[in-house]
C-alpha cells in the first residue's frame, strides 16, 4: 500500500464531487465509476490521511466508511452516500465515544459522542440523567458545549420515556436515544489547508467531557445496538 502524504486539507474538488453527486442523475454507478479518480484523490486519500494524522497524535486508529450506500430496506435507492463519514473508536466494545468527520457539498462536520446506543446503554444512560448528581452534571456540561457553539443532538422522542415523568426537571436529556457533540461549517477557505485537522480534532476537545461522562456513566454495549434505518 503506498505511504500516505501527510494530510494539507481537502482540494475544492472534494466538495464539488458531492455537489454534483447530490444530483440524482449523475448518482449511478456509471457517473461515480467515471470520476473514481476524483473521489479517491480529493476525497478518500486525504480523509485517510486526516486519520493517519490522528492515530499518530494518539487519537486512535480510525476507519473511511464505505461510499455505498446500504439500499437493502431502505425506499431510496440511489446507491452512494452524498457525503463521505469516518470514525474512531466506533462499535470497538471498548465503550469510548467515537470521533467523528464528514465532508459534503455543504462544507465540513466533526462530532464525538454515542452515535447508537443498545438497549442496556439506553437504560443506563437514563439512570444516569434521572440520578439528580450525575444528571446535574451533564446539564452543566451540555450547557458550557452549547454557549461554546456546540451542537448537542440525540433528542429524538417526542414523550418522555416509560417511567419517567413528563415533567421531570432534565426531561429533554431523557428524551434522548443517543447523545454526541457536532459542531458544522459552511464551506470556507482553511478546509483546504491543514487547518482542517485542527478544527475537527478542536472539536473532539471540546466534547472530551461529555465523552468522559458517557464513558463513565454508560460505558459499553452489552447487547445488540438498536438497528438504525436508512
Amino acid at each position: 500500500m503506498p505511504t500516505l502524504p501527510e494530510f494539507a486539507g481537502f482540494p475544492p474538488e472534494a466538495f464539488d464531487f458531492y455537489a454534483r453527486l447530490a444530483d440524482d442523475d449523475n448518482n449511478a454507478r456509471e457517473w461515480f465509476d467515471a470520476n473514481r479518480d476524483v473521489y479517491e484523490r480529493a476525497v478518500r486519500l486525504p480523509m485517510e490521511a486526516l486519520l493517519a494524522r490522528a492515530d499518530d497524535e494518539g487519537w486512535g486508529d480510525g476507519k473511511v466508511f464505505r461510499p455505498n450506500r446500504d439500499v437493502r430496506f431502505s425506499k431510496d435507492k440511489r446507491p452512494y452516500k452524498t457525503h463521505c463519514g469516518a470514525v474512531i473508536a466506533f462499535r470497538d466494545g471498548t465503550g469510548r465515544a467515537s470521533n467523528y468527520v464528514q465532508l459534503d457539498a455543504e462544507g465540513m462536520m466533526a462530532g464525538c459522542g454515542y452515535w447508537e446506543l443498545s438497549r442496556d446503554q439506553l437504560d443506563r444512560l437514563r439512570r444516569a440523567v434521572d440520578d439528580q448528581r450525575h444528571g446535574t452534571e451533564l446539564v452543566r456540561l451540555v450547557d458550557a458545549a452549547r454557549g461554546a457553539g456546540v451542537e448537542v443532538l440525540g433528542s429524538e422522542l417526542k414523550r418522555a420515556p416509560r417511567g419517567y415523568a413528563a415533567d421531570h426537571p432534565r426531561i429533554e436529556l431523557l428524551r434522548h436515544t443517543r447523545l454526541a457533540a457536532s459542531r458544522r461549517w459552511p464551506v470556507q477557505p482553511w478546509m483546504h489547508t491543514a487547518e482542517a485537522y485542527d478544527r475537527v480534532t478542536g472539536l473532539w476537545r471540546e466534547a472530551a467531557p461529555i465523552a468522559v461522562w458517557l464513558e463513565t456513566h454508560v460505558g459499553a454495549a452489552v447487547e445488540p445496538r438498536r438497528p438504525r434505518g436508512g
